[in-house]
């Protein structure tokens, strides 16, 4: 399953929040903060945990859950490759806007407004 699919539903992302802000929580402390039933905060473990998003370890009958580095380290370059791409384009788009102005001066200190 994929990252992306996995953290695209808002539940999911405040589960990682919880557990950014956390360490590690079982399900029934991830539980307590939300207004949904145990058995949708199961599925969406589960989903996390398929996308490998989180981890787990036993303690007794006890799933401690927690974040898996690696996983938002794969969000983390896919977000940093777009900002790379969508600053050549404003930086590229900063570059024609200044021309313009350039021209647009040009055009006005020459006095009748023609070229």
């Amino acid at each position: 399953m994929d990252v992306f699919y996995a953290l695209a539903e808002p539940s999911r992302r405040k589960i990682i929040e919880l557990l950014a802000n956390s360490g590690r929580l079982t399900a029934t402390e991830i539980c307590g903060s939300f207004k949904i039933t145990p058995q949708a905060i199961s599925q969406h473990l589960k989903v996390l945990l398929e996308a490998r998003v989180l981890s787990f370890d036993r303690q007794a009958q006890r799933r401690i859950y927690r974040i898996n580095p690696d996983s938002m380290l794969e969000v983390e370059r896919w977000t940093r490759h777009m900002e790379s791409l969508w600053n050549e384009r404003l930086d590229a788009l900063d570059r024609v806007l200044e021309e313009e102005k350039r021209r647009a001066g040009n055009k006005k200190g020459n006095g009748n407004g023609r070229q």
